[in-house]
């Protein structure tokens, strides 16, 4: 959809609002709300705001920024109308006022990497599994309970889970995000809704909105939701592992699937792919695994993967395979294991972007597949087979990604100084913290 469309749109449902939104780096939606008279205008020369309060933009000094709404994002807002005033969104690149790209946008990141695939030959596709827990609002969060006492795909018709989920899903479907499947996962309160893949920036932009949706439908029940990656002690944390694969950009072609390869089908770029990613995983850790927090999921024996390895059946891989399927050859995919659904997924999908087209550049070779359980196995059996082990905290995580230029390329440097800068403060108060963990056990006893 153009602009001439989506103005022909907004005056024939008489659509009042227009959110023009964008993300900070750390991957928090932003707003600006117009009256739809402004918005041909917006199309044409952009819309000034001032962004010197957004994390990771621009100083004081040089606050003025523009924002160009991308017309193939505009949706109507499936929680309006009914005798409120109809507003639709529409997700905008950001621009200086010189009307070059921002360097500090994280969408202009991931299309920059997926510029770089794109003069290989290459498209990114990505299927994000985002999980999420809803609580039950119980005044003090730190006392909040899980809503449900469900467990892995249990169901009932009077579930009050069974409710949420449908009507965020009901909504998600008229926000045009085409839902494949919901249910409950594997902790009390935990859930998963899968949407299909597509091309990396329609994916990152759907995640974005998928977040935002979820948590507002749950609040219309009373509820709230969390994309924390580990919110209650002693039961599994949120991944959102990211189903990938490369096709032709000319064909649409999955270059991943080579039927005489004897190793999952997947073809040598396929393997690189992987190799690149198995390469850079300490590094990518401080984007797709970015909270304190993150940390502890990424834990062994709550099925979050720690050791970097590879295989097919092997949950406790850092890169699983599904198996082929005869006749689904565009379905053959790498399913990346360790991001969790804090992250900003612009930034997230550049990186592991750039570290699996680093492989296919540099014609890297994975090790072998590891088909036993890695968390049964001894240090020495994992230094034996050359098995690594994910950074065991933030701080480790970051000193991970300094040392790999890798990032710094692909964020920018901009995006770098200022995600490095908000992640290093996060993990100083953090370290300063005193926490009721702490005190219960400290005050008393010593």
């Amino acid at each position: 959809m153009d602009g001439k469309a989506v103005l022909k749109d907004v005056k024939e449902r008489g659509v009042s609002f227009i959110d023009l939104q964008f993300t900070d780096i750390l991957g928090a939606t932003k707003s600006v709300t117009i009256p739809t008279q402004h918005l041909e205008g917006g199309f044409d020369r952009g819309i000034w705001f001032d962004g010197s309060s957004i994390e990771g933009f621009a100083r004081i000094q040089e606050s003025d920024m523009l924002l160009r709404p991308d017309p193939e994002t505009y949706r109507i807002l499936p929680w309006t109308g009914n005798g409120k005033p109809l507003r639709a969104r529409i997700i905008c690149d950001v621009y200086s006022p010189e009307g070059k790209p921002f360097e500090g946008d994280p969408r202009y990141v991931l299309k920059r990497a997926i510029a770089e695939a794109a003069a290989m030959g290459y498209t990114l596709n990505v299927g994000p599994e985002l999980e999420f827990f809803l609580f039950r609002r119980n005044g003090d969060l730190t006392t909040a309970v899980p809503h449900d006492v469900g467990g892995y795909f249990d169901y009932s018709p009077n579930d009050e889970a069974q409710r949420v989920r449908a009507d965020i899903v009901s909504a998600l479907q008229a926000l045009q995000i085409d839902v494949e499947m919901e249910h409950h996962e594997v902790a009390t309160g935990q859930h998963e809704i899968d949407f299909r893949y597509s091309d990396a920036l329609h994916t990152a932009d759907d995640a974005i909105t998928f977040k935002y949706t979820v948590k507002g439908i749950a609040a219309q029940h009373g509820l709230f939701a969390t994309f924390m990656p580990k919110p209650v002690f002693g039961i599994n944390g949120s991944g959102m592992h990211c189903h990938q694969n490369l096709v032709d950009e000319k064909t649409g072609q999955n270059i991943f699937y080579d039927k005489k390869s004897d190793i999952f089908h997947l073809s040598e770029i396929a393997q690189s792919y992987v190799a690149g990613q198995l390469e850079h995983a300490r590094a990518l850790a401080g984007v797709v695994a970015p909270t304190v927090n993150s940390y502890k999921r990424l834990t062994p024996g709550y099925e979050a993967p720690v050791y970097i390895c590879w295989a097919q059946r092997n949950r406790s891989a850092l890169i699983r395979i599904p198996r082929y399927s005869p006749g689904r050859e565009q379905a053959t995919r790498v399913e990346l294991r360790f991001p969790d659904p804090s992250a900003n997924p612009y930034l997230a999908f550049a990186v592991m972007l750039a570290a699996g087209l680093d492989g296919i550049k540099k014609g890297l070779k994975p090790p072998r597949p590891v088909t036993e359980d890695v968390f049964e196995w001894t240090s020495e059996e994992r230094e034996e087979h050359g098995v690594g082990v994910l950074p065991g905290s933030l701080k480790e995580a970051l000193e991970e990604m300094d040392r790999d230029p890798l990032i710094r390329e692909t964020l920018g440097q901009h995006v770098y100084d200022a995600y490095y800068r908000a992640k290093t403060q996060e993990w100083d108060e953090y370290r300063m913290h005193v926490s009721a963990w702490e005190v219960k056990r400290y005050l008393d006893t010593l």
